[in-house]
């Protein structure tokens, strides 16, 4: 029993070994890396297994993934699918992966040795702790599944290009063998086995069936030691961080994201961030087998790469934590400053420049920077000027600014902190790729614009000044400053020669394969289609066409081969191209939809549908934009539904379904598209703005204000939307968000679009607010009639008023009713009354000294000065809106009429005050000549009620005047 269970631990603990050999692989270290003692001279058949799986991880870290697949090892589990029966047909194909797929599950359950195969009930009555023999299986199998991505990584994104057979086996008759590897059905088959959830691929990729048998290998692993957790004993951990990488490099090749793969990567990257996301767990399964400074660039680098896998979905804030914690890890600490600098060659005076403090808080750069000079005991690195050189053409814009301080002695340099001797210095390249990566937070989470540009160059600055840099890390690098340079006309052509470079030090290269491997998962760095793609397009935004043409043929992506066909008014010339094509390829529903858009027939989507078996998404989409710019909108629902069906990851499409179900007047339907598009896409500001506009249909004016307000950050310039907020705003009783509003709009329509409606609300609020006070208000309703009210509002009343509002309140306001702040005419107010008055003023300050609205701009002033206490101001307002509303026309006009008699009531009733509190007579005349006119102006509408309202004031203006003469006579 002592010796089973020593083996058991041995083989255990080179399991653990081997995985860690194949981890380095991806995650390199300037230094050797010591190995420990590798012993297989033993014949026990846990000997055999360890030599064998030797065997492939001494392959795979030279970067012979050919030979590993071709190995001898590879025959235990390849070894027994026939070859010979199947076809070159897609149909064979599909039948040689299905044996091969049952071929593997046979492998890892023990086959031929005595252990059922798919049935895990014995399990129950055995009492064991782990099976050595399962574990190497199942590192063998992980084994040859890392080396089969790894030549797809290495053809379709890493580089440099080989020629390796398509066949990925070579067990079996040499003339089946050789017939495979000529033929192009099976790739064909491999390739639509990749569009997951009718996504289409993102260009040609070569090699497809290597990637088909390493996920067939890396997924059924994995799923096994899941099941078999009794046999395995948490052993082979790495496999779910291979799944990851695997599931991650399968949504790099498709043009969309995809929901499946979402699905399987977070419960991948959840378990790798639970074995290999905290240092006590590494340390735990390795022990002390770690070098140095392993411990926390593994756990690193697993942040790192989950916050990429949620930053391709679209998660800003998951992706940002991750990161945080990968910068924590890897003891780094980032902060961006300013230093005065020049960026032109014929720059005189120094600005400000952005540049990037990265201080390390442990001491490996130290020991590393000990090693630069013995290159021959390192992986291959380099320096910038190794790949890329330092200058392009004759630009005058410097490749990074210079810094004030250096300007003397000639030295360039990116950061403050990085500085020693006029020298960058040199961080880890794991702590490079963090700095690159916070170009990823920055690109979801601020504005597209120039800005954005440059909040990114002092991250790619600090990283391009590097003396030394992983090929992978250096090149994700050189493609961002692309990114940045070609949207600045000045360095425009640089970045065409930038990329043009790029593509072919990826695409060749004296870089080593295995050396390109080093940290390719911790970036970000697009498949070489990809690259090849943006190429293409960067050519036709300066008008190379023709080369353009060229590489999005090889690529065959038609929809931009259309694109510029038309450009070129050659339209013709590319229905001809995708004729033929279809002739060669007839089952491709790519080729069938890009006919469909060339020739605007919905009967070539239909076939794209039929001959991919109903699972091409594009082609649903394609049906149902048709059909929505037909009118059909039940039926553009439909599709869009069938296609949200196939993969719902798709933010445009569930906008698109919001759209039609609007236009179909499904109007829950149509917030659920919407909802869904903002979940996937939180800064689609249309999407905001169509909830907030459907709730503000259905009353739902809490809902609809929480939708503006997101909305408004995307779109604040759209004096619509500000306008529509106002009144959610005011409805909820946010008053002073209200106001803000009204300001906007004010200001983005040049004071031509005010609410006056709204404003008059706001006067209404604040004078009920001075009513319960206590004092008494005298103004008009929309009859014309004096309303008298005296405490009309209870002090509860006033205090659920005042405390009813959204819980979405600006930071600055105070929400304290009880405190008394300012005092008007004698009363105190609370400070978000004092807001509210000072507010509603400047806006109706600014709305009459623009001249716009006319009299009832006037009035609510008057009544804002009236509750100020500012009699003399009321009264000229009172006047102005008076004669506003007089002219020509006012002796017929009986609308014009009606405003003109209340407004001189209203002015009168303010010359009856200013003359009991005066004593003056001379507002009573003032108010009698006024009157007397105002009703011999009136004579058409004698029968009116505003007409009997004016002579009854006449009256009591007359009485006023008579009771003043006989007190002054007194």
């Amino acid at each position: 029993m002592t010796e089973e269970m020593e083996e058991k631990r041995k083989v255990d603990s080179m399991l653990k070994l081997f995985e860690l050999r194949l981890l380095r692989c991806s995650l390199a270290n300037y230094r050797t890396l010591p190995r420990a003692a590798e012993d297989y001279c033993g014949e026990a058949a846990a000997d055999y297994w360890l030599k064998s799986i030797k065997t492939l991880v001494d392959h795979i870290e030279k970067g012979e993934y050919i030979e590993a697949l071709r190995s001898e090892t590879a025959r235990l589990v390849f070894e027994g699918t026939v070859v010979s029966e199947c076809e070159n047909t897609k149909q064979g194909a599909a039948k040689f992966y299905r044996q091969l797929e049952d071929r593997i599950a046979d492998f890892l359950s023990g086959g031929g040795h005595g252990t059922p195969s798919g049935d895990n009930s014995w399990l129950d009555f055995v009492d064991i702790t782990s099976d050595p023999e399962a574990c190497c299986r199942a590192m063998l199998a992980m084994a040859l599944g890392i080396a089969a991505l790894s030549v797809f990584v290495q053809c379709n994104l890493t580089g440099p290009h080989a020629d390796f057979p398509r066949f990925p086996f070579c067990y079996g008759p040499k003339q089946e063998i050789q017939i495979l590897n000529e033929c192009i059905e099976w790739d064909i088959w491999s390739s639509q086995q990749l569009m997951i959830d009718g996504c289409d691929l993102l260009g040609k990729y070569t090699l497809p069936q290597y990637f088909i048998l390493a996920k067939m290998l890396l997924m059924k692993t994995r799923r096994k030691i899941s099941e078999c957790s009794k046999i395995y004993n948490d052993s082979v951990r790495s496999i779910s961080w291979w799944v990851s990488r695997l599931l991650l490099v399968q949504q790099k090749i498709l043009d969309e994201r995809s929901s499946s793969l979402y699905e399987q990567l977070q419960m991948a990257m959840g378990e790798t961030l639970k074995h290999f996301g905290q240092l006590t767990n590494v340390i735990e399964y390795w022990g002390n087998t770690l070098t140095e400074s392993e411990v926390s660039d593994i756990v690193a680098a697993s942040n790192l790469e989950t916050g990429i896998e949620e930053h391709a979905y679209g998660h800003i804030d998951r992706t940002r934590q991750l990161l945080k914690y990968a910068e924590t890890a890897c003891a780094l600490k980032l902060s961006v400053t300013g230093a005065l600098g020049f960026r032109t060659v014929h720059q005189t005076e120094a600005k400000a420049q952005m540049v990037l403090v990265a201080a390390s808080l442990d001491n490996k750069d130290q020991m590393r920077n000990s090693l630069v000079d013995d290159r021959s005991k390192i992986p291959q690195v380099y320096g910038r000027s190794e790949l890329f050189p330092d200058s392009y053409g004759d630009s005058d814009i410097l490749l990074a600014p210079k810094l004030i301080d250096e300007v003397k002695d000639g030295g360039i340099a990116t950061t403050v902190d990085n500085v020693d001797g006029g020298n960058p210095k040199m961080l880890d390249t794991i702590k490079q790729a963090v700095i690159l990566a916070q170009c990823l937070d920055i690109m979801k989470s601020t504005p597209d614009d120039e800005m954005q540009d440059w909040q990114m160059a002092p991250y790619i600055e600090a990283v391009d000044a590097q003396k030394l840099s992983h090929f992978m890390v250096r090149c994700f690098c050189q493609i961002l400053r692309i990114h940045w340079e070609r949207k600045r006309n000045r360095t425009k052509q640089r970045a065409i020669v930038m990329m043009d470079e790029l593509v072919q030090e990826v695409g060749g290269g004296s870089t080593g394969v295995a050396d390109r491997m080093h940290y390719a998962y911790c970036v970000c760095f697009p498949t070489i289609s990809a690259l090849r793609k943006e190429y293409a397009e960067l050519m036709v935004s300066c008008g190379i066409i023709g080369d353009a043409l060229r590489i999005f043929e090889d690529l065959e992506l038609w929809d931009n081969l259309i694109y510029c066909y038309c450009l070129l008014g050659k339209k013709a010339a590319a229905m001809d191209l995708i004729k033929e094509r279809l002739q060669h390829n007839p089952e491709d529903p790519r080729l069938w939809c890009s006919l469909g858009d060339v020739t605007l027939n919905d009967d070539n989507y239909i076939k794209a549908l039929e001959v991919s078996g109903n699972r091409f998404a594009r082609a649903e989409r394609s049906l149902a934009r048709s059909a929505y710019n037909r009118g059909a909108y039940k039926k553009s629902q439909s599709h869009w539904e069938a296609a949200l069906a196939l993969n719902s990851l798709h933010p445009d499409g569930w906008f698109a379904l919001g759209s039609a179900a609007l236009k179909a007047r499904d109007f829950d339907k149509a917030i659920d598209g919407f909802t869904h598009a903002v979940q996937l896409d939180p800064d689609n500001g249309e999407a905001w703005n169509n909830i907030a506009c459907l709730h503000m249909m259905k009353k739902r004016n809490k809902e609809a204000f929480i939708a503006f307000k997101e909305a408004l950050k995307f779109r604040r310039n759209s004096w619509q939307m500000w306008e529509n907020y106002s009144q959610v705003a005011m409805d909820i009783g946010n008053f002073v968000q209200a106001l803000e509003a009204i300001k906007m709009v004010l200001d983005l329509t040049n004071n031509k679009r005010g609410d006056l409606n709204l404003l008059s609300k706001m006067v209404e609020e604040m004078e009920s607010r001075k009513i319960s006070s206590g004092c008494t208000i005298i103004r008009n309703d929309d009859t014309g009639h004096n309303l008298e009210s005296n405490n009309s509002l209870s002090a509860n009343d006033l205090s659920k008023m005042n405390t009813s509002h959204c819980a979405d309140k600006p930071n600055n306001i105070v929400d304290t009713a009880s405190v008394h702040t300012e005092s008007y005419d004698g009363v105190k107010y609370s400070f978000e009354t004092e807001q509210l008055v000072d507010l509603c003023g400047r806006i109706l300050q600014q709305l009459v000294q623009s001249g716009e609205g006319g009299g009832e701009v006037w009035g609510l002033y008057a009544r804002w000065h009236k509750f100020k206490g500012n009699s003399n101001m009321c009264t000229e307002a009172l006047l102005k809106q008076v004669r506003a509303y007089q002219g020509s026309d006012l002796s017929h006009n009986e609308e014009r009429f009606k405003k003109f008699a209340r407004a001189s009531v209203q002015l009168c009733e303010q010359y009856i005050d200013i003359a009991s509190s005066t004593g003056s007579k001379r507002e009573l005349n003032a108010a009698q000549m006024h009157l007397r006119n105002a009703i011999k102006q009136a004579e058409n509408f004698s029968g009116s009620e505003e007409y009997k309202t004016l002579g009854a004031c006449l009256q009591r203006v007359q009485q006023e005047f008579q009771h003043a003469s006989a007190e002054k006579d007194k």
